[in-house]
């Protein structure tokens, strides 16, 4: 039984790693034993829990399955496990100091952290929102959200979600201007141009096959995606947005896309830790509600 209880253990582990290396880190085990766990459990199973290449790791849709029902009852018998009389709440109390772009804090940051005061008022959360690369280690973060790509072999990282990037512009200003035809007439018309506040210049666009594009003489500068995207909403310029800002106005037909075939592959939404060894029950309990308000975010592909 406890060898069972251990094996399962390590899948959970496992599954929120980047991977079985790092899963190993966490457990001050080998990354062998890490891997001849998971081999023992497809066996049992008759199922493959990861997809497995030469540069990551990923769930399958059974493991998926598998880490949605095991997690609670971890956690259940975690609870049964603990000494009568102590405080149960003794470990999942303290400060989480949490960092994430203005984009998130809103639609993703607040939904995750209202869950975790209603059930853990013993955590107290320190949210920094800030679209500049900070240093979480020196400024103590225990839990950040991150677009993009994320190489830093120094975190424990997740993928919660896939982010879409599509150009987008008010219905009256494309009555005015037409719907662009190619990437390069985009250089004739108003567009955006969202600065990047760790630079000070602007960010690319970017598209398929690897190709970049700078507005030159952009309509609208601005620091802050939600002012940039209530200047699209304005009718002032096109602009390439987050599919979870975009699409519900996309579906309502506030916002319309255009030169779709030249959208470029999907980023990432990960949460990480910057800090590898033993996770407290309060860093735990905050990142994976985090991963879930993540992966709830609008999409345009479903």
């Amino acid at each position: 039984m406890n060898n069972d209880l251990e094996l399962l253990r390590i899948f959970r582990v496992a599954a929120e790693s980047s991977s079985f290396r790092d899963a190993a880190v966490r457990l001050g085990a080998s990354p062998q034993a890490v891997t001849r766990a998971i081999q023992c459990l497809e066996k049992h199973y008759g199922e493959l829990l990861f997809h497995r290449s030469t540069r990551q790791v990923r769930l399958t849709a059974f493991g998926e399955g598998l880490l949605e029902q095991l997690r609670p009852a971890l956690e259940r018998f975690e609870d049964l496990w603990r000494i009568p009389g102590t405080d149960q709440q003794a470990s999942v109390s303290g400060t989480v100091r949490v960092t994430a772009p203005h984009s998130l804090g809103s639609r993703a940051v607040l939904p995750a952290l209202e869950r975790v005061a209603a059930r853990h008022p013993g955590i107290a959360l320190d949210v920094r929102l800030s679209d500049r690369i900070s240093n979480t280690v020196d400024e103590g973060v225990d839990i950040g959200i991150r677009v993009g790509f994320m190489r830093d072999s120094r975190f424990i990282a997740r993928k919660a979600a896939d982010m879409h990037l599509p150009i987008v512009a008010a219905p009256r200003l494309i009555e005015k201007t037409g719907v662009p035809g190619s990437i390069d007439a985009l250089a004739g018309l108003p567009v955006t141009a969202a600065l990047d506040i760790n630079t000070g210049r602007p960010w690319p666009w970017h598209f398929k096959a690897g190709r970049q594009w700078t507005p030159a003489s952009p309509a609208f500068i601005a620091d802050n995606a939600d002012m940039e995207m209530e200047a699209v909403l304005a009718g002032i310029a096109f602009a390439q947005l987050a599919d979870y800002m975009a699409a519900p106005y996309i579906a309502s037909g506030k916002l319309v896309q255009v030169l779709q075939n030249e959208e470029p592959p999907a980023w990432g939404l990960y949460v990480y830790r910057p800090q590898r060894g033993p996770v407290p029950a309060r860093v735990r309990a905050v990142f994976d509600e985090l991963y879930t308000a993540l992966g709830s975010l609008p999409t345009l592909r479903q």
